[in-house]
């Protein structure tokens, strides 16, 4: 008896989890802006945890000093993507208004 109890509860779960949502209307896509602000974020938590491992011994400089460079030029990156969109819908607001 607790042996099919389990084998239920597993299965419930297990349909729960990996039962996709069939409602695909009420699913959103997202634009380009918040995918990189989305990746913004991911790219400084990076960044604060390559520090935090560093300072913990972890990576040696050289190591350390690659990564850095690595993950800061794709946040610059990022970052210039997102202020050219920016601009662009602020311009693109400014002369639909007019």
């Amino acid at each position: 008896m607790i042996e099919l109890s389990c084998i239920l509860l597993t299965l419930g779960i297990g349909f729960y989890v990996f039962y996709p949502d069939r409602n695909v209307a009420a699913q959103t896509q997202k634009t380009r802006l918040e995918y990189l602000r989305e990746r913004k974020e991911v790219l400084y938590d990076n960044l604060r945890d390559l520090n935090f491992e560093y300072r913990a011994g972890k990576y040696v400089e050289e190591d350390y000093r690659a990564q850095q460079a690595i993950l800061e030029n794709e946040a610059a990156g990022v970052m210039a993507e997102i202020e050219q969109i920016e601009t662009q819908v602020s311009s693109h607001r400014s002369q639909s208004r007019a």
